[in-house]
């Protein structure tokens, strides 16, 4: 639209230039150019395409079940939990770091009763507590019972309760990346 407007009165001055007769006794012309009436899409609902986002990530997800443990793995073939959760991710063009630690600076930082799907669970399942090294992203949410699909060394990929005593214990944050 803000090209059509300019184009439209250049249009009429070219025109108008181009007469190389005088007019006598004539009346100066006004052209009045209307822009053209576009209409104004509603705006989305953020919450709802973001739903929509969530859902397209966890089906990218889980379309990895089964699939074996392999450290720093990103395929088919072996996946790390951090990949997983990168690899997802990735395939909706929405970019995040690659390791668990790095995860956990991105997003904002929620408390466990918040999360939806979609978020990410982090955990602390190596000697120092302190530090995250294993990640979920979360695909329920049902009467105060958390689901997240991650990637586990004896396992693979597979969906896991944050109410089992290992990941209950093990869990140190939630973040909301989208």
């Amino acid at each position: 639209m803000k090209r059509i407007v300019p184009l439209l009165v250049l249009i009429t001055v070219v025109i108008g230039c181009k007469s190389s007769k005088k007019a006598s006794n004539t009346k100066p012309v006004s052209v009045t150019v209307k822009a053209p009436v576009t209409k104004v899409a509603p705006k989305k609902n953020t919450v709802k395409s973001e739903s929509l986002i969530a859902n397209k990530i966890i089906r990218t997800a889980l379309s990895f079940s089964g699939t074996r443990y392999k450290y720093g793995g990103t395929t088919r073939k072996g996946m790390d939990c951090s990949g997983l959760i990168f690899v997802s991710f990735k395939e909706h063009d929405i970019a995040l770091q690659r390791t668990s630690s790095m995860m956990a600076t991105q997003g904002n930082k929620i408390s466990l009763n918040q999360v939806q799907k979609g978020d990410l669970l982090f955990f602390s399942t190596g000697k120092n507590k302190r530090r995250i090294n294993h990640v979920g992203l979360v695909v329920s949410v049902d009467n105060n019972t958390v689901k997240f699909v991650h990637a586990t060394t004896s396992r693979g990929v597979l969906v896991s309760s944050i109410k089992e005593g290992y990941w209950n214990y093990a869990f140190r944050e939630a973040r909301r990346i989208l």
